[in-house]
């Protein structure tokens, strides 16, 4: 008598798992690893796990079925084997649904007006007609709240679908969350690490973001504990560096870079934008003073083959409306103003390219 795999699946439909009142072929037991070789057949049963009771009762009962529907020589004794299923992975959630593109402003050094530069682009991407997020994830020292005047703003929480979410504060059509909200202005955080980065997860994972097309995250200067946490914990869109156009920034700047495009972080890097590139006096509005080196900043963009997002020159105004809570960026008629408005283009026109071009940047998976 000749077998055939139809015959046999045919024999198992007989076989009744006794908790659950369904043959074991409509419940995927058996493993497509059926062989037929002569009187010889031999298949493997998955269960849930290895000890499973019903093992032994089930495995004897597939043989008496064959033996009963095909043929009572049929050699199938010792020839049925067990395996456990995989466990399915439970979906993962991702942290901002509603977050198209998340962008790090990151510095390889402090002092070159990166939270400045991100405060201004944030207004400006708004006053372009996107919806805006900031975060400020400097936690030993907050700029936020002192750049868009709310230092006294204090962050009230919300339940939504039974979890309290943080409502983040908003002014100028930009949604901020920053720890300047939370602790006296006063007072210096004395953290130790694991600190701060606890906090900056509660912002993200707890912080009521909604809809937004964009969230900048305004980094610490340099490369640390929280570089490392932001990466694991969200899907970064792109980084933009921000430097002064002088060797010593510039050397710092490489870093930065190098950090993103890293082997183990691999996110892009958007591009370079040079704060600071030139200094021109509001009784010289044509005159340009280049205090800190000129186009030091264009020269390593060119080098290290990423884009010269912007120019920014160092005018008395953007200190004057950080200080006032009143970022440049609002003056659309400013030098200023300009100058972050085409910088707000640019980093449209990249994060476009790179989605267009790039799948979704990976969560860094943690090392154990």
């Amino acid at each position: 008598m000749e077998y055939y795999p139809n015959l046999i699946m045919d024999a198992l439909k007989h076989v009744v798992h006794p908790g659950k009142g369904k043959d074991i072929v409509t419940l995927g037991m058996v493993e497509d690893d059926l062989r037929i070789d002569g009187k010889r057949i031999s298949f493997s049963l998955l269960f849930d796990r290895a000890n499973d009771p019903m093992v032994g009762s089930i495995k004897k009962a597939c043989v008496q079925a064959v033996k009963t529907y095909v043929d009572e020589a049929a050699e199938i004794e010792g020839n049925i084997y067990v395996k456990v299923k995989p466990k399915e992975k439970p979906a993962e959630t991702k942290a901002l649904p509603g977050v198209k593109n998340i962008i790090a402003v990151a510095s390889g050094k402090g002092g070159v007006g990166k939270s400045t530069v991100t405060s201004n682009l944030a207004v400006a991407l708004a006053k372009a007609g996107y919806s805006v997020g900031l975060l400020d994830a400097d936690i030993f020292g907050p700029s936020v709240p002192i750049m868009f005047q709310t230092e006294d703003a204090r962050p009230v929480l919300e339940k939504i679908n039974g979890k309290d979410k943080i409502i983040p504060v908003e002014k100028y059509g930009v949604k901020m969350l920053s720890i300047g909200y939370f602790v006296n202005p006063d007072d210096a955080l004395i953290w130790r690490g694991a600190m701060a980065t606890n906090a900056i997860r509660q912002l993200i994972n707890d912080g009521n973001w909604g809809e937004l097309d964009y969230l900048l995250i305004d980094l610490p200067p340099g490369t640390s504990d929280i570089h490392l946490t932001i990466v694991q914990t969200i899907s970064i869109t792109g980084a933009v560096i921000v430097s002064t156009p002088q060797n010593v920034a510039l050397a710092d700047a490489v870093k930065g870079v190098s950090m993103f495009q890293s082997k183990n972080i691999q996110v892009p890097v958007l591009g370079l934008v040079e704060n600071m590139a030139w200094f021109t006096p509001a009784e010289l509005p044509d005159n340009k003073y280049y205090i800190f080196g000129k186009d030091g900043g264009s020269k390593l963009a060119n080098k290290m083959g990423i884009p010269l997002l912007g120019q920014i020159p160092l005018v008395q105004s953007i200190r004057e409306g950080g200080d006032a809570g009143e970022p440049a960026a609002l003056n659309d008629a400013s030098v200023t103003g300009l100058a972050f408005a085409d910088l707000a283009q640019k980093v449209v026109e990249c994060v476009e390219k790179r989605n267009a071009t790039l799948p979704e940047t990976k969560i860094v998976e943690m090392k154990k």
